[in-house]
């Protein structure tokens, strides 16, 4: 039978500077419980088979988190680097013997069984898949000097979440060849593949809800989403 194992790659290893907080935006509590804790149990929730978590914090993580929620699906738990493309290649390096994954953002907590689902279909019909959603306000793309020089068309523009999910074999050959040829601009997991030219992406709905938490107004909305008072 073909292997259809669907591994989720967690990723915790941001600084959070912009957050301006105490510690790391991903171990902030969230009505009481680490920011991390909510992706991680979505994955825990959902039919993905395992889950590996990219965090310079294991033992914080395995301590506060893992264990003390009683998250099996965590196989592994890897160091994370400099920049957040070797972080994802450290991950799928874990994942070896999946047939997809799906890479998620640890700051986002608001990810559902949906998104997931959703999510691990389409990286097994299209290969390559990413979560988001259309804007809703007018874009412009500026110019060098501040001036707007473009307007697209509001349909066509989509603000770009996670999880974004893919065939393994073809993720891990797109990342190798970034790492090689090392090309500025990289944002996320989608521009890889884009930037190898190995399958198009196709683009899933996902949720507003669906933030990640990166300042302390994000985190405000986070509480009014869980409808935490404090």
């Amino acid at each position: 039978m073909q292997n259809e194992k669907v591994t989720a790659i967690v990723l915790a290893g941001g600084s959070g500077a912009r957050m301006g907080a105490a510690c790391k935006k991903q171990y902030m509590l969230l009505a009481g419980r680490p920011l991390l804790f909510y992706a991680l149990h979505a994955f825990e929730q959902s039919a993905v088979d395992e889950i590996v978590l990219v965090t310079n914090e294991a033992d914080y993580c395995r301590q506060e988190i893992l264990e003390k929620y009683r998250i099996g699906k965590v196989k592994e738990i890897v160091p994370g680097g400099a920049e957040r493309y070797h972080s994802v290649y450290a991950g799928l390096l874990a994942a070896e013997g999946s047939r997809y994954v799906l890479i998620h953002d640890g700051a986002r907590p608001f990810v559902t069984q949906d998104i997931i689902r959703e999510a691990a279909e389409g990286a097994k019909r299209y290969r390559a898949c990413a979560v988001g959603m259309p804007v809703k306000d007018t874009v412009k793309i500026a110019d060098e000097n501040g001036f707007a020089a473009q307007t697209p068309r509001r349909d066509t523009v989509w603000q770009m979440q996670t999880p974004q999910a893919f065939s393994y074999p073809l993720i891990l050959k797109a990342y190798e060849r970034v790492r090689k040829e090392n090309p500025e601009g990289i944002t996320d997991d989608a521009m890889v593949v884009e930037y190898a030219g190995e399958a198009k992406v196709k683009l899933l709905r996902g949720s507003y809800r669906n933030i990640k938490i990166t300042t302390p107004e994000d985190m405000a909305l986070a509480k009014c989403f869980l409808g935490d008072q404090v």
